[in-house]
């Protein structure tokens, strides 16, 4: 069996492992001229995301390379602390950076994984024996399966299931991430009624409020001219963090993907394409459970897709939704609409009663799943685990 998955980020390698130990053959396409290397800390808690990423054998290659937790503590605009989460709550049982997390998870997997850089799904075409994928750079291909793992704004989405817009929910906020020279070493944010912006030892990061924006997500002068629109006149270090800004800039809205079903014929949707909160919603670690999930129905399945792609729905769909519910209020928590909101939110989370609660309820939806015992692989496994 050859399965096409579109995205080299977290749940795409994470999936082609999963298949390659099941004896399934995966090729990822992906966009970019190589694996991305940026991106902001992400963390895994609980139970369920330690004990998977120990079953791939990538646990202690990540605590090799974890950044310790990072603190999170807002300031007023002479640099004096209003509120603070500290680094071993803001963190998590692990926190590594994103672009060491994939390059770890597409190592894992590389002995059994055919990478296409620089391409893309153009078309699919599905049949009795197959899907007829045609790439952007013209080549032709036929695969058994497709699975999006492409992100929010999936392409193997839009293809299979119609326009974005029909999934993609905005929650009323825009962020945005850009390497900086300089950055604290704990994660220092600033906030003005609707806009906040930040540094810490990942670079800048900034979120706002705004109904949706109108632009060419394709060109980008528009983010940096949106940026500069919002951010006129506010103080702390906000200029000289704007003044920054480079070709790593990243920019989206908050958003929710609500897809009512994540399978169609041959074509599958994993990760954030399936169920994805832009922030907050524990999309990293939620990614890797379904990845382990959709592999591990197939292989149960030996290989009918109908039978794996209904258990797999059936399956994660609760659980993925439940836990990206925490990014729906993640706009307002970063970036409150008025200073009564920033007093507020500074009150609360200062009393332990509450991060206690807060943190309590992000465990509890994280590992509300059982795994069980991986299945037989489809042909005998490699005692290295595809390593």
């Amino acid at each position: 069996m050859k399965v096409l998955i579109s995205g080299a980020s977290i749940a795409g390698p994470a999936l082609a492992y999963w298949l390659g130990r099941f004896g399934i053959e995966p090729t990822i396409v992906e966009i970019a001229p190589e694996l991305r290397t940026g991106g902001n800390a992400v963390d895994f808690r609980g139970p369920l995301h330690m004990g998977l990423l120990e079953r791939m054998g990538v646990l202690d290659e990540l605590r090799a390379v974890q950044t310790g937790g990072t603190a999170m503590r807002f300031v007023d605009a002479s640099g004096a602390k209003q509120m603070e989460w500290p680094a071993g709550l803001a963190g998590g049982d692990l926190e590594v950076r994103r672009g060491d997390l994939a390059r770890v998870l597409a190592g894992a997997g590389a002995r059994h994984t055919e990478y296409l850089f620089g391409d893309s799904i153009a078309a699919l075409d599905e049949h009795e024996g197959g899907v007829d994928v045609t790439f952007a750079g013209g080549k032709q291909r036929t695969f058994d399966l497709v699975v999006g793992a492409d992100g929010v704004h999936s392409r193997v989405r839009r293809l299979t299931f119609g326009p974005e817009e029909r999934f993609v929910k905005h929650l009323g906020y825009y962020v945005a991430t850009w390497s900086t020279p300089t950055a604290e070493e704990d994660f220092v944010l600033y906030n003005e009624p609707g806009r906040m912006i930040s540094t810490g030892r990942d670079g800048a990061f900034a979120a706002f409020a705004s109904p949706r924006i109108d632009y060419d997500r394709h060109d980008p002068a528009a983010p940096r001219r949106i940026l500069r629109e919002r951010y006129e006149g506010m103080g702390w270090h906000a200029p000289e963090l704007l003044a920054a800004i480079g070709d790593d800039l990243y920019f989206d809205q908050i958003c929710r993907v609500d897809a009512p079903e994540w399978t169609r014929g041959r074509v599958a949707l994993v990760g954030d394409a399936a169920s994805g909160a832009t922030i907050g919603g524990q999309g990293t670690g939620t990614a890797l459970v379904c990845a382990y999930v959709l592999a591990a129905e197939l292989a149960a399945a030996r290989g009918d897709h109908r039978v794996a792609f209904a258990a797999y729905e059936k399956r994660i769909g609760r659980f993925a939704r439940g836990t990206q519910k925490g990014g729906d209020t993640t706009g307002r928590f970063l970036a409150p609409k008025s200073d009564r909101g920033i007093r507020l939110r500074n009150y609360l989370n200062n009393k332990k009663w509450f991060l206690d609660l807060t943190f309590k309820i992000a465990a509890d939806r994280a590992t509300n799943l059982e795994l069980t015992a991986e299945p037989l692989p489809l042909r005998p496994s490699d005692p290295t685990g595809g390593r």
